[in-house]
């Protein structure tokens, strides 16, 4: 009896390891991109898309690459691996998960935060109040 206690005690604490070690390594913080140079694990960076400067698919590699500026107003070069996300052209705002390394910001993965076709003019409403 007292074994099946110990065994399910000992799967109890290692069940609970297992996910505190499993939500820290998950746990993606938003950092600019001076901080994401330090940081080894995946981060997320907030910012916009600089249309002044080009934005490229290669086929080849199918790779997508783009200029992005952060928040502090840091521009650097982001490289997805994978298409150009639907509705790039229209994002107010872009998040990218990744790494920065070799200079660029290596992306996992990209969000788009598009307007919204719902948001009314605020001066209409002002006037119908």
């Amino acid at each position: 009896m007292k074994g099946k206690i110990i065994v399910a005690g000992i799967v109890i604490v290692a069940a609970l390891i297992f996910g505190m070690v499993s939500f820290v390594e998950s746990n993606i913080e938003y950092v600019d991109f001076s901080k994401a140079e330090h940081i080894a694990k995946k981060v997320q960076v907030k910012g916009k898309w600089n249309k002044d400067k080009e934005s490229v698919f290669n086929a080849e590699k199918s790779q997508f690459s783009f200029y992005m500026v952060d928040d502090n107003n840091r521009e650097c070069k982001v490289v997805l691996d994978g298409a150009k996300p639907n509705n790039f052209e229209l994002a107010t705002e872009i998040v990218v998960k990744g790494k920065l390394q070799d200079g660029y910001f290596h992306a996992s993965e990209i969000l788009t935060k598009c307007p919204s076709k719902y948001e009314g003019d605020g001066e209409a409403v002002k006037k119908t109040i």
